[in-house]
């Protein structure tokens, strides 16, 4: 009997690790949502193979047109990095392959069907790019003080808003004190966004990083890239003396006319109305998983600078219940209820395999609810995220 016992638990354990091979082998089966909750599953073929050896560089940012396709901007070249690490390609990735075009154009299968951009006319350290209504490419950069405009092959230049190289600061210069005042020139510029009501235009104007200072504000335009307002980000009486340098490390404008925006170092969105009127602040927490010595100095702890809210996106739902919160501390991409600010659930996790991120940066969300999140200074590429289920 004892025999018999140990026979079926043997062949119970094997037919439990041929399931598990056949699970592994054939893929995770589709995930389950709960109470609507959206769940997402990382597309491992992704996009496809770059041709004649292409390696990408940190990625700035991404975009999403009528068609799904996926527009990268990335930073090919050591822009002389005022982080003080190294922006471009390393020389054993020149040894090995070619540093790619700064934009690349992908169709929603992951195939590359475009790619241009000149380096010594784009913005410097590119940092964003927007898609509008017209099929439109906006770029900007956060080492720079422009934004572009671009035609949707690249082939032409249709609007410039500053002067490349030229700061809204006391000298003109990145070292000058930060004016936030210019309606024509930026001050870091970190990312784009369009009122889909009028086709107006927001620019976050204000990344902060390395040496030097920074701007803090929203700056709106209209399509034609007239100006038309602008606000800083909000600091309550009480914080006024404590509170973190203000950094609006991205800007998104929902469907009924809400403006989030980043509040990067101090973990949080803030929400304004469209004329700038501050709404409520919402923090996200995050968790220290290796604890820092109280005098701890150097990576470690300036990691911690990256902020728990450093992009967001929205479902495509027409009441966009959703919104998508890059954690770039935790390494995560937290599901939130936009209504209460209440993280519902995430994905990812910290590391360098398929579905894990390593400096998780920038988003974009397709027709289909697919979310493509791309990762800068150790990641360095772009992965596509299958939505599930839910909704």
């Amino acid at each position: 009997m004892i025999v018999k016992l140990k026979w079926r638990s043997a062949m119970w354990a094997v037919a439990c690790g041929a399931l598990a091979f056949a699970a592994m082998m054939c893929g995770p089966g589709p995930l389950r949502a709960q109470d609507g909750v959206p769940k997402f599953a990382v597309d491992p073929y992704w996009p496809k193979p770059l041709p004649d050896r292409w390696v990408t560089g940190e990625i700035g940012g991404l975009c999403v047109d009528s068609r799904d396709h996926v527009f990268l901007v990335q930073r090919v070249n050591d822009v002389g990095g005022m982080d003080g690490h190294l922006e471009g390609l390393t020389g054993d990735e020149l040894n090995a392959g070619q540093a790619s075009p700064p934009v690349i154009e992908f169709d929603a299968e992951g195939n590359v069907v475009n790619s241009w951009g000149d380096s010594s006319l784009l913005p410097k350290d590119l940092h964003g790019c927007a898609i509008d209504r017209d099929g439109h490419v906006w770029i900007d950069g956060s080492e720079d003080g422009i934004v572009q405009e671009y035609s949707h092959d690249g082939k032409e230049l249709l609007l410039q808003i500053g002067k490349r190289g030229v700061f809204d600061s006391s000298d003109g210069t990145v070292n000058g004190t930060p004016l936030n005042s210019s309606p024509s020139q930026f001050f870091r510029v970190s990312e784009i966004a369009f009122d889909s009501r009028n086709g107006d235009v927001y620019v976050a104007d204000g990344h902060a990083k390395g040496s030097g200072g920074n701007n803090f504000r929203i700056v709106v335009f209209d399509r034609a890239g007239h100006y038309l307002r602008q606000w800083k980000l909000y600091r309550s009486p009480e914080e006024a003396a404590t509170a973190a340098k203000p950094t609006p490390h991205c800007v998104r404008v929902s469907n009924d006319g809400q403006v989030y925006v980043c509040d990067r170092w101090m973990n949080r969105l803030q929400v304004f109305d469209t004329s700038g009127n501050f709404q409520k602040n919402m923090p996200f927490a995050f968790k220290v998983w290796t604890p820092i010595p109280s005098n701890g100095t150097g990576s470690r702890r300036e990691a911690m600078l990256v902020g728990s809210a450093s992009s967001v996106e929205f479902s495509n739902d027409p009441g966009q219940k959703f919104m998508y919160v890059i954690n770039e501390i935790d390494e995560q991409i937290d599901i939130v209820d936009r209504a209460s600010g209440r993280v519902l659930g995430s994905f990812g996790r910290p590391g360098h395999q398929v579905g894990e991120f390593m400096h998780a940066h920038t988003m974009a969300v397709d027709s289909k609810g697919n979310i493509y999140v791309g990762e800068s200074v150790d990641g360095r590429r772009v992965q596509k995220f299958k939505i599930a289920g839910g909704k």
